[in-house]
């Protein structure tokens, strides 16, 4: 099964792949930048979507390049060059977060100070918005302290209100799993998985009366935001978020699968054709944070990785949504509240799971007992269309 689609441009004429191909082997830096150069004010018509993918690829290869010409120019190109209306929005946005990301893996930080020797007097120019995510990769490897031109400028980010600037400049301790690989820990698929990672949380009576008994409070917003990450991952499967009320407080013993079970979820609708019982496991704030990191820096099956700077903040929005935080409390004032909550990871072998690439769903209660969250997303690689 593959995971890319064929797109606009792909049969190109053969002169745009040779240019193409020639400009990635020759490697001389001022050559690449010159070709980039040529292509993004060439106004080439038809074959504008094959330009700016050739163009990208450009400015991706020189920001892996090791040397301070390369950091300007993968700057430039992503930052001013690059012609609007060639790619999607989207497109665009991860273009410019992939780069900064190599930038800041592949390159010494005294050849990226250099981009940061002028404050931005406004947030909407693709260049501020690059210099963002670089403050923002930067942060995640913890680089970068110390240095008054990235100081100055993160502080002027945060004055002018970009929204990276309301993360902190160093990675949280509850952030300690962000980016962070490990053989053996990947995407849960089963029962046993499950349980063998996280103590589970049993049935109750009183938790299956508890969930027959809660009320539908919806919250469009919010929703949205708790999703933010598997939509900007491209998740294959639109994510669900729901929200409930109890009449009264709910005992953290019946905060299991029979409570979840009696939810009017769309996840837990149909029988499935996989055989298994559904399961709920206690776990914990931060490796929900992470799961939501996850979603949208791998990206899903189509490939949508978003950098560690943006999926860091998509991250903290989701966490905040789950837990009904306003988003002026501070993220460590945040982090003292989650340990008040609830968290449980849950799977169902239902119609809307899949058991296939990635699965997560989680339920989170509040300190009063009274309110809880419930988020859940699938990704797979069968066809988009077979999805409900």
């Amino acid at each position: 099964m593959s995971h890319n689609q064929e797109t606009p441009g792909d049969s190109c004429p053969d002169r745009h792949r040779r240019e193409e191909s020639q400009y990635q082997a020759e490697l001389a830096p001022e050559a690449m930048y010159e070709a980039a150069v040529r292509l993004c004010t060439a106004g080439d018509g038809s074959h504008g979507a094959s330009a700016a993918r050739t163009v990208a690829r450009i400015a991706e290869t020189l920001a892996d390049t090791r040397s301070r010409d390369c950091v300007m120019f993968a700057a430039d190109i992503v930052g001013r060059l690059l012609p609007g209306g060639v790619m999607s929005h989207g497109e665009g946005d991860r273009l410019l977060r992939s780069v900064a990301a190599k930038l800041v893996k592949a390159q010494h930080l005294r050849d990226i100070e250099p981009l940061f020797r002028e404050l931005p007097d406004g947030i909407s120019a693709p260049a501020v918005d690059l210099r963002a995510c670089l403050l923002g990769e930067l942060a995640l490897i913890g680089s970068g302290g110390g240095r008054r031109s990235l100081e100055m400028y993160a502080e002027k980010l945060r004055e002018l209100g970009h929204p990276l600037a309301r993360l902190p400049g160093t990675r949280l301790d509850i952030e300690h799993r962000f980016t962070v690989r490990v053989r053996g820990l990947g995407p849960i698929k089963t029962a046993k998985q499950l349980r063998s990672r996280f103590p589970e949380a049993p049935s109750t009576d009183g938790g299956a009366v508890a969930g027959r008994g809660a009320r539908d409070a919806r919250d469009d917003v919010r929703a949205n935001t708790a999703v933010r990450p598997f939509r900007a991952g491209g998740w294959a499967r639109e994510p669900e978020a729901r929200f409930f009320t109890l009449s009264s407080p709910l005992s953290p013993d019946d905060f299991g699968i029979s409570f979840i079970e009696e939810l009017p979820l769309r996840c837990l609708a149909g029988e499935g054709s996989r055989r298994g019982s559904a399961l709920a496991c206690a776990t914990t704030p931060d490796d929900v944070l992470n799961e939501l990191f996850s979603t949208s820096y791998v990206g899903g099956v189509n490939g949508q990785g978003q950098g560690g700077a943006y999926a860091r903040l998509y991250a903290w929005e989701s966490f905040y949504a789950l837990m009904g935080l306003p988003t002026g409390v501070p993220l460590l004032e945040a982090v003292r509240r989650a340990a008040d909550h609830r968290w449980l990871r849950f799977m169902a072998f239902t119609d809307w799971f899949h058991h296939d690439t990635s699965d997560l769903a989680f339920a989170v209660l509040d300190p009063t007992r009274t309110r809880v969250a419930v988020l859940a997303a699938t990704d797979t690689d069968i066809h988009r269309g077979a999805l409900g």
